[in-house]
């Protein structure tokens, strides 16, 4: 073979090859095209609703014309073509995963709504490609504060954290409207009268709101965890030997009938962030306006009230004292683990650890813990869709108080310290209250986001204030409502005090 020809067959391989790599990447960037398309992502894509919310939405449906791709979302900016296409690549094989193995009707679309869920499939440099401009002109006052602060401290905000229904519609947010336009019931005039410790039935004087109160007798119990229960932290010791007196408590949470009529009686026009009290009338100046829809969209009625604060909580008991003519306030941590516990001393007021419980090791993530019974008596994170459910889908505990764990964490008297029951006097501690001071409230509980090892009944928790306000726009922070938390609720104690009920006798 002469080196003519050689050199021929080497500019034959050399263009072929070269032809091989243009007609590689004009199929590549075909492909990757195609498969960026809507009608690309829809076909396999099992959300049933997906392409008809976004069609409703901001992001299409514009005065403008403008209408923004799934993939201007749902995946990195098409210029940070590496991690773009390796993103491609996991949210393409993921969805084909789920189009082939899971079924849509199955799958809890209500969780995936929450932000901590967005944050895994909706890209915020995506957010920034399109809305160079955060302060147009168009833009609110409190609009403008929120935007300083994501421009301030990025890493401490998201676009999600107040923008987290431009994707897709999910319906307008009614705020406190009566949604469900229910024919009024009978109006309470006169004061429930208590004559002995013993259940009843609370009616709010003025409104057609009651609750029921369940008598607890007073003990003594174990408080706290011992240090061989499973998933125990350091502030659930020492144990201690507590005494508490007899008290009423609620048998639910407050729920949305009970907190609106606290607020239609009591708000502030306006959004004077200040609590005042009429010396003539003793009368509570109560919440202002909530920004957005309060109850997220899930419902009001009978399901507990959610977002306010837990100053908001205090005043609210404040308020149903005045018009009742009993004395309600929040439980202290004391009489909400007694409460809770209903004198059982183990993990639970039911049978089983929680390590039964809780999924974890490699057998019970792939088939599952059997949590039949903790669902009996709990709304966690295994049974419900994301979101706070009615009271009535559980069992109540041994004195009758439903969902003393799970559904909504609930807020106690005392402030929180980490070593406080190391602090108390030996012996049997009667009535503790926690420490007199502090920044932070307890919380107890656990909530419907919560695993079983979360919610223990000495599980203890704490406000975050400033955490739970991070997207409030105001200046100052509004003491009445939390922008930043939906797990939170509060339950209310009533105190017994015997020679009242024997004046009320005669």
């Amino acid at each position: 073979m002469t080196d003519k020809t050689i050199k021929r067959r080497h500019y034959l391989i050399f263009i072929a090859g070269g032809l091989s790599v243009i007609l590689f990447i004009l199929l590549f960037n075909k492909t990757v095209e195609y498969t960026s398309t809507d009608e690309f992502c829809n076909s396999c894509h099992v959300h049933t609703h997906a392409e008809a919310s976004w069609r409703l939405s901001v992001h299409n449906n514009t005065s403008s014309g403008v209408s923004v791709r799934c993939v201007d979302c749902h995946l990195p900016p098409e210029d940070q073509t590496a991690y773009y296409l390796t993103r491609k690549a996991y949210h393409g094989f993921h969805d084909l995963y789920v189009y082939l193995t899971k079924d849509a009707d199955e799958i809890d679309w209500e969780a995936k709504r929450s932000n901590e869920a967005a944050k895994r499939f909706v890209y915020e440099d995506g957010c920034v490609k399109c809305h160079t401009n955060l302060f147009p002109s168009t833009l609110s006052a409190q609009g403008g504060q929120q935007h300083l602060k994501y421009i301030r401290e990025p890493e401490k905000n998201s676009c999600l954290q107040c923008h987290h229904e431009m994707g897709h519609y999910r319906g307008e947010n009614a705020g406190f409207a009566d949604e469900d336009n229910e024919t009024p019931k009978e109006v309470f005039k006169e004061l429930t009268v208590v004559t002995d410790f013993a259940t009843f039935e609370e009616k709010i004087p003025g409104t057609d709101v009651s609750f029921k109160m369940m008598a607890v007798p007073g003990g003594q119990f174990k408080m706290g965890s011992p240090q061989d229960e499973p998933y125990r932290r350091k502030d659930e010791g020492p144990v201690r030997e507590v005494a508490v007196d007899s008290f009423w408590m609620a048998e639910i949470e407050v729920s949305w009938d009970e907190y609106l009529a606290f607020f239609s009686a009591t708000s502030s026009q306006g959004r004077k962030e200040t609590v005042e009290v009429d010396e003539e009338t003793d009368g509570v100046s109560g919440a202002t306006p909530p920004w957005g829809a309060p109850d997220q969209g899930w419902g009001k009625g009978s399901r507990p009230a959610i977002t306010m604060s837990h100053h908001a909580a205090e005043t609210y008991c404040r308020w149903l004292s005045q018009v009742t003519g009993r004395k309600y306030r929040l439980p202290t941590e004391a009489e909400w683990e007694y409460a809770a516990r209903g004198r059982s001393q183990t993990a639970y007021f039911f049978e089983g650890s929680p390590k039964d419980y809780e999924a974890e090791g490699f057998l019970k993530k792939l088939l599952g813990a059997n949590t039949e019974l903790f669902s009996q008596y709990v709304v966690w994170n295994g049974n419900s869709p994301g979101k706070t459910q009615q009271p009535d889908v559980v069992e109540a505990n041994p004195f009758g108080l439903k969902n003393m764990l799970g559904n909504v964490a609930e807020f106690c008297l005392d402030y929180y310290d980490p070593s406080v029951y190391g602090k108390y006097p030996k012996g049997v501690v009667h009535n503790p209250r926690g420490p007199r001071s502090g920044n932070e409230h307890v919380v107890r509980g656990g909530s419907f986001k919560n695993t079983p090892k979360d919610l223990r009944l000495a599980r203890r928790d704490f406000t975050r204030t400033t955490d739970w306000l991070v997207t409030d726009p105001q200046i100052p922070k509004s003491i009445w409502w939390y922008s930043d938390v939906k797990s939170v609720g509060f339950r209310v104690l009533c105190e017994y005090h015997p020679d009242e009920l024997k004046n009320t006798e005669k």
